[in-house]
């Protein structure tokens, strides 16, 4: 068993898969055979995917039922995870120890059933464990079992939620996550803008600046739980770092005119920015250890919406250097940029690089219409997630199978955060507080 002591604990901690001398214990053991097998989706099958029919049972104890609607919840916004409606459930587990009744559950075209119970350990501590059982073999494929502080029962609910996902495509999960963003209350023309923390079904919610000063562009360290932002307040904007878990924060730098779009690099050792110099904007590097500067570009253009790719070895970015709003993509120390997007008719913002590295999103303005796509890191295969008014800022899920983004009607309404994942096949509204915009995906809780 596992002590989930804090949020920020290691994954490897959090997870207490049961094998070997645990089994007597516990009774979660997989068979080495079970565990071995390969992913049963294949999550890039093109026009014959079909999600995963899973039916997750009500976890047995007083907390069960509030972890059973997150887990529900995140499966139902996977897009690759279809839960059924319990009510076609025959079937309730009342001992989730056991194994379920198989042809109930292939009665409703189930392909998976997940059990488990949550109970009170005699010290107070809150013990989760869940099995998830393959209908058409009857087997367990897997177990686990985690002891927490009740106060991170919700955590529990998207790590179990990880490790059903995993073993079922094959590929890492999300939910296990935290997103930052700017709130966004009051009266339209006198907007109170706060930097805030979410988990990344909205939940969790906390504030993490008091909107004196109008926060922007909020961007998560790949490395560790730190924010670069952009904060205005008297005089010229400034780049802030923010330590989520201490609330420690410090400027990176004054520059002279404006700086914009500041972003970690992979290792987070380094922030890219773009700095304004009369009627040009440039990018820049800052050593974050020496503060040392480092210029990338030198044009007469735009160039800003700097992302490093994920081996930090290219940059990508937006710049209007040809003429228009385009994407282009150098090497990390600068140099020669080709670019990489020639939709006809059409602009291109917001670049960033997805953790995998196979895709880079976008943002596309093409007659009238805002739409947030991604493309290969040559520029080929473009395709456009979803199209509306006023789409913009898509940043990666940890995986590289979802982005977020955020949208503004426009008129007396305000931006809205959604979710979608890279192949289009579903979008998803995130519920914030108020209105919210310039969403950021951080790491997995590793």
């Amino acid at each position: 068993m596992t002590d989930l002591k804090s949020p920020a604990l290691s994954r490897r901690q959090a997870a207490g898969l049961l094998t070997g001398g645990l089994v007597a214990a516990s009774g979660l053991l997989v068979p080495a055979t079970v565990r071995a097998q390969s992913a049963y989706l294949d999550i890039r099958r093109g026009t014959n995917f079909q999600p995963i029919p899973i039916a997750v049972t009500n976890f047995v104890g007083e907390q069960g039922q509030a972890l059973t609607g997150i887990i529900t919840n995140n499966f139902k916004r996977s897009v690759f995870l279809q839960p059924l409606d319990p009510k076609s459930f025959s079937q309730q587990i009342t001992n989730p120890d056991q194994a379920p009744q198989m042809d109930a559950w292939r009665m409703i075209n189930a392909q998976f059933v997940v059990t488990g119970r949550v109970a009170r350990a005699p010290d107070g501590r809150l013990r989760t464990e869940f099995r998830l059982w393959d209908v058409s073999t009857g087997q367990q494929i897997t177990g686990q079992q985690y002891v927490t502080d009740p106060n991170n029962s919700r955590r529990v609910a998207h790590i179990v939620s990880d490790a059903i996902f995993s073993r079922i495509t094959g590929e890492k999960g999300f939910f296990d996550s935290r997103v930052v963003f700017v709130d966004e209350s009051g009266p339209k023309e006198r907007r109170i803008k706060r930097l805030t923390i979410m988990d990344q079904d909205g939940g969790n919610v906390r504030y993490l600046s008091k909107g004196d000063d109008l926060v922007v562009t909020p961007r998560f360290s790949p490395s560790s739980q730190d924010v670069a932002y952009m904060a205005f307040g008297q005089g010229d904007p400034r780049v802030f770092i923010l330590n989520i878990e201490t609330g420690q924060r410090e400027v990176v730098g004054n520059f002279p005119g404006m700086t914009f779009s500041p972003r970690f690099s992979p290792d987070g050792q380094k922030v890219i920015m773009s700095l304004s110099q009369g009627s040009a904007s440039n990018l820049f590097t800052m050593d974050l250890r020496s503060r040392a500067t480092t210029r990338l570009t030198d044009t007469s253009g735009i160039d800003t919406s700097p992302s490093f790719a994920p081996d930090g070895s290219q940059i990508v970015f937006e710049s209007d250097r040809g003429g228009s709003q385009q994407i282009y993509v150098m090497g990390a120390g600068g140099g020669g940029a080709k670019r990489i997007s020639y939709g006809e008719g059409a602009r291109y913002s917001t670049p960033v690089w997805s953790p995998k590295g196979d895709y880079i999103a976008f943002t596309r303005q093409k007659a009238g219409a805002f739409g947030i796509g991604v493309m290969k890191p040559d520029g080929s295969g473009e395709r456009i997630i979803t199209e509306g008014y006023h789409n913009e800022g898509p940043t990666f899920a940890p995986n590289g199978l979802y982005v977020m983004f955020f949208r503004d009607p426009g008129g007396a309404a305000g931006p809205r955060i959604f979710m979608a994942d890279v192949f289009g096949r579903g979008e998803f509204p995130v519920a914030t507080p108020g209105f919210g915009s310039d969403p950021a995906w951080g790491p997995l809780l590793s």
